[in-house]
């Protein structure tokens, strides 16, 4: 099973352009499923997530921020949505929203979404979040990631396959919140199986960064290149089900010249399905 998670940096810069970019790459990849973050949904244009499923054949659902209007006011439209999606090849049989808790001086809207797939053999729970991107937000990060681990574990029964949880955590790998999602120097944050981050299984020469300043997006930030983007497992299931067999970044360079997102994505290949 092939997983993608990307964040697509909503309605910032070409954004039309970087739609048939980000399409491209899509295409190429053949993801089974992918969890995106900051997808937009306007009243004239639709929804990227739609789009974007109708073009590769995949099912797809998504959940809107309930609080888009510090989004809004950046690109001067309150016509504009944005929240996180998930595209499937396989029927999308039950999904969930998680507005995650944070400071009202801070909400944006950020939440998780869930979406139970119809995959072949085994449903897998999938889930996709988007936290925080406060610089100084740690705390308010392993609050969230608190929540989100309770949301896992109150939605991953019922199936041999482990969950699966993507997303822009805006945390780098050695930051407390993503040590509490995988129960190493801590213990683990919530109910459930700690996670694992597949990244742990990736060519140690391969480029990790996902937040990079090689792309002309980030590099106007000065922010050092850093990886903020996962996909976490949990344990795998019967004769390895879920286990990870490759882990790299994809949609990190230029498509006809325009670059797709200010994130790249990270490509996951799971065993079992």
């Amino acid at each position: 099973m092939r997983v993608v998670t990307w964040n697509l940096w909503w309605r910032f810069g070409p954004w039309e352009q970087r739609q048939k970019a980000i399409l491209a790459v899509l295409r190429e990849l053949r993801p089974d499923v992918v969890g995106l973050q900051e997808v937009w949904a306007a009243d004239e244009g639709g929804n990227l997530a739609e789009w974007l499923a109708g073009e590769l054949g995949l099912h797809w659902t998504w959940s809107a921020s309930e609080a888009p209007g510090r989004w809004q006011r950046r690109i001067g439209d309150d016509t504009v949505g944005i929240g996180n999606a998930v595209l499937s090849r396989w029927p999308v049989v039950e999904c969930a929203a998680l507005r995650l808790p944070v400071p009202e001086e801070f909400d944006d809207g950020r939440l998780a979404l869930y979406a139970r797939l119809d995959a072949p053999g085994h449903r897998v729970p999938f889930f996709t979040a988007h936290l925080t991107s406060v610089p100084d937000g740690s705390a308010v990060r392993c609050a969230q990631v608190d929540a989100l681990a309770r949301f896992v574990a109150g939605h991953r029964r019922g199936t041999d396959f482990p969950a699966v949880v993507t997303g822009d955590f805006n945390a780098r790998p050695d930051d407390p919140e993503i040590r509490l999602l995988g129960g190493y120097g801590t213990d683990p944050v919530g109910p459930g199986p700690v996670l694992v981050d597949a990244w742990e299984h990736a060519d140690p020469a391969a480029p990790s960064a996902t937040w990079d300043g090689a792309n002309p997006y980030v590099g106007a930030s000065g922010v050092p290149g850093v990886r903020i983007d996962y996909v976490h497992v949990g344990p795998p299931g019967p004769g390895g089900l879920g286990g990870v067999r490759a882990v790299r970044r994809a949609g990190d360079g230029p498509v006809n010249g325009v670059w797709p997102s200010d994130h790249a994505a990270v490509v996951a290949d799971l065993a079992g399905v």
